[in-house]
């Protein structure tokens, strides 16, 4: 499941490998946390690694998922990705399927920026089984949130 790169390696006057900043950038980005378990504290919130705050200072989005999971979005990546996508004709019942099942409970919410934490919702919970412990699963642009005795 790793993501694997290829690095161009300049040299310097002492033949010695060095990387631009940007391709270290790029390598950074391309081995950025991609699972996570956490256990919600006593007012049910999620508190997000520190690794993955900047990805969320946009904003939250969680919403119910396709399964007995929940996703949840960087607001950015909401706006610029699900809103367009759930845009489609009134007229498609694909369309309107999935307007009902992202737009039912969601919340939206600033990730609380002194521990990383957001709140999530008993209706969510609900749905998707969480009691207290998560785990956490990049898929792509998003996350999913399951609970932690999920078989996937």
């Amino acid at each position: 499941m790793g993501n694997t790169t290829k690095t161009n390696i300049t040299t310097n006057s002492k033949k010695q490998p060095t990387r631009s900043k940007a391709k270290k950038q790029a390598e950074d980005t391309n081995r950025r946390m991609d699972y996570f378990e956490r256990k919600l504290d006593d007012k049910h919130r999620l508190t997000i690694p520190t690794e993955l705050r900047t990805e969320f200072a946009s904003g939250v989005v969680l919403t119910r998922g396709f399964g007995a999971y929940l996703h949840l979005y960087p607001q950015h990546v909401w706006d610029r990705e699900v809103e367009p996508a759930l845009d489609g004709s009134i007229l498609d019942e694909k369309v309107a399927d999935l307007n009902v099942r992202f737009r039912r409970g969601k919340t939206v919410a600033a990730l609380d920026q002194k521990q990383g934490r957001v709140t999530v919702e008993q209706h969510l919970r609900d749905y998707a089984g969480i009691n207290r412990e998560v785990i956490a699963v990049r898929a792509g642009a998003y996350w999913r949130i399951l609970p932690a005795t999920a078989d996937v």
